[in-house]
């Protein structure tokens, strides 16, 4: 008797280290899935932490005062002799650093279907998280199939991207060649390309935008570009689960303007922005209110600045074409495209000057197209 119970008690705690083994094993492969894009300096935002000084040769959101176009000299040595027109491994994400040590490069561009356990985004509404969204983003998702870029473009060992901006001064700039020469060209909103070819260029590996922003003419859409929807309310995952499913539309959804109510795409060719780069460009780049995480006036970034910030986590060399506007100039054109002058936008000048100080940041770190 008193055998048979030794023998219980040792079948019960090899069963029970199994079991705590293999619930360790468990939580590490969560853990690791989990903080797959977070370091160990990465820090969850908060009010408290939002604007927090790191030093006197810092700003208060955490920039180099000084800032200028030269190398650091800790990446002269790896860069200094790269001939030009090479790529450069890690060049953006590596100056970024310099200027900005809170920066930390792992950042998908897009949600894939782990994205519930995306400690950056899972505690905050849109437009700088997904909370309340599960459903919904879930339900795209797996229709989607496909969150990276072509596996072409995921392929390269070095990647050059190029954002192109809708500003007045890409006209009659002749930059078209230019900008087709980079590996990814990105696009915002419903600006076009046909007609304009010579000064914007013809490539577009992908559109980023949102419902009121998007083009509504199938038509006006270019062939073999990705479609990617920046999400600033939930009504645009809404939106685009429409899209996707193939759904009609509500028109009266609480958009602020008409909408597409189809995209000539398939779903593989969709994806859903990470919520983070709106995040960190409006609290951490650019030092918007922060209004305990959540949307308000004043604290919404250009989605220029959104594309800038996703480049810096997802390309080696990065460039800016079409940003920038000259408020001295109130007949220049607003918008490359169209005959809306300068003088017609005094209400934003603020939101424009805003995002021409992270421009001149972004100037250091990348080549600007003039």
């Amino acid at each position: 008797m008193k055998m048979g119970l030794l023998v219980f008690m040792r079948n019960v705690l090899l069963a029970l280290c199994l079991f705590l083994v293999l619930g360790f094993l468990y939580y590490s492969a969560w853990k690791l899935h989990l903080f797959q894009w977070e370091d160990s300096n990465s820090v969850v935002l908060s009010s408290d932490s939002v604007g927090r000084s790191i030093g006197s040769e810092y700003d208060k959101l955490g920039f180099l005062l000084k800032l200028d176009s030269k190398l650091p000299p800790e990446l002269v040595s790896k860069y200094g002799n790269i001939s030009e027109g090479v790529c450069k491994p890690g060049y953006a994400s590596a100056l970024m650093t310099a200027i900005f040590p809170k920066f930390s490069k792992p950042a998908p561009m897009f949600l894939d279907d782990s994205f519930r356990k995306w400690a950056r985004i899972r505690d905050f509404l849109p437009p700088f998280g997904i909370k309340g969204q599960d459903n919904l983003i879930k339900a795209i998702l797996s229709v989607t199939k496909n969150y990276h870029l072509t596996p072409t473009l995921d392929s390269l060992s070095c990647r050059r991207c190029i954002i192109v901006g809708n500003g007045g001064i890409l006209a009659n700039k002749s930059l078209g060649l230019k900008i087709d020469d980079y590996d990814i060209v990105i696009r915002l909103n419903s600006a076009p390309v046909k007609g304009f070819e010579k000064d914007v260029g013809s490539k577009t590996t992908m559109r980023i935008t949102y419902p009121e922003g998007a083009i509504q003419k199938p038509e006006q859409y270019e062939k073999d570009s990705l479609f990617v929807l920046a999400g600033f309310k939930w009504q645009d995952f809404k939106w685009l689960k429409y899209i996707v499913y193939k759904e009609k539309v509500s028109a009266s959804d609480g958009f602020w303007k008409s909408v597409a109510t189809h995209v000539p795409r398939e779903p593989y060719e969709i994806r859903i922005l990470n919520p983070y780069f709106i995040q960190e460009a409006a609290f951490s780049f650019i030092g918007l209110p922060f209004n305990n995480g959540l949307m308000g006036r004043g604290n919404i970034p250009t989605l220029g600045s959104v594309a800038i910030t996703m480049v810096l986590h997802n390309c080696d060399e990065v460039a800016v074409a079409g940003f920038g506007y000259d408020m001295n100039s109130p007949n220049a054109p607003l918008h490359y495209y169209e005959n809306i002058r300068m003088s017609a936008i005094k209400e934003f000048i603020q939101m424009f000057r805003l995002d021409l100080v992270f421009l001149t940041i972004y100037q250091v770190l990348s080549k600007v197209l003039e």
